[in-house]
C-alpha cells in the first residue's frame, strides 16, 4: 500500500500490468456492468453544458434515452452515474465502423469541440476510487472483460500507474503523480 497525502493506493496499481486493447474487448466497459459510469458532482454541470456539442457524436438510441431519462441518474449510494440505453450501453457510447464502442464525449474532445475529455471514472479505469471522509482509496478493479488489456500491458511491460499517467495527473496533479512514481521506484 502506498500513502500519498490523502490517498491510499493499492500495490496492484504499481505492480499489475494494463493497456487497453480495444481490438479484443470492443469497448465492453461502456456496456457491461449494473449501472452507467460513476460521475463526480462537478461533472454534472459540465455534461449539461457540453451536451449540444456532443449530441451529434451519439447513437440515436443514446439521444432518445437522454431525452426520456436525462444524461445521468442517481445510484444506490447517493451519487450519480451516466444513464444507460435500456440497461446496456452508456448513453454517451457510440460504435465505430469496426463495431468498437467508444465515448462520444471523447470523440468530440478529440475533434476540438469540447475541452472535457470524458468522465474521470472512465478516464481512470481500471482504477476505481472510493472516497472516504478523510482520504481516497485507489484500487485496481479486476474484471474478466479486461483480460486482454492485462495481457497486452504485460506484453508491453506497462504497469497500471504508467498507463493511467494522464488521468491520474488530471485527478491529483503532477506533483502527486511524481510522488507516486518516486514511491514505486523506491520500493
Amino acid at each position: 500500500m502506498i500513502l500519498i497525502d490523502t490517498t491510499c493506493i493499492s500495490d496492484d496499481v504499481a505492480e499489475k500490468f494494463f493497456v487497453c486493447n480495444l481490438e479484443k474487448c470492443k469497448g465492453a466497459c461502456c456496456v457491461e456492468g449494473d449501472l452507467g459510469a460513476p460521475l463526480e458532482q462537478s461533472e454534472l454541470a459540465v455534461l449539461d453544458e457540453i451536451y449540444p456539442l456532443v449530441k451529434p457524436y451519439l447513437m440515436p438510441e443514446g439521444v432518445d434515452a437522454i431525452e426520456k431519462h436525462g444524461m445521468y441518474e442517481s445510484d444506490e449510494e447517493g451519487g450519480f452515474v451516466t444513464t444507460t440505453i435500456e440497461g446496456r450501453e452508456c448513453v454517451f457510447a457510440t460504435y465505430d465502423k469496426r463495431g468498437i464502442l467508444k465515448c462520444g464525449i471523447e470523440q468530440a474532445y478529440n475533434d476540438g469541440k469540447v475541452d472535457f475529455k470524458k468522465p474521470i471514472s472512465c478516464h481512470l479505469y481500471p482504477i476505481r476510487i472510493t472516497k472516504y471522509e478523510s482520504f481516497h482509496a485507489l484500487n485496481y478493479d479486476r474484471w474478466p472483460i479486461c483480460s486482454p488489456a492485462c495481457d497486452f500491458g504485460e506484453h508491453l511491460g506497462v504497469e497500471v500507474y504508467k498507463f493511467l499517467k494522464e488521468p491520474l495527473i488530471r485527478m491529483y496533479g503532477p506533483a502527486w503523480y511524481g510522488e507516486l512514481v518516486k514511491e514505486i521506484e523506491e520500493k
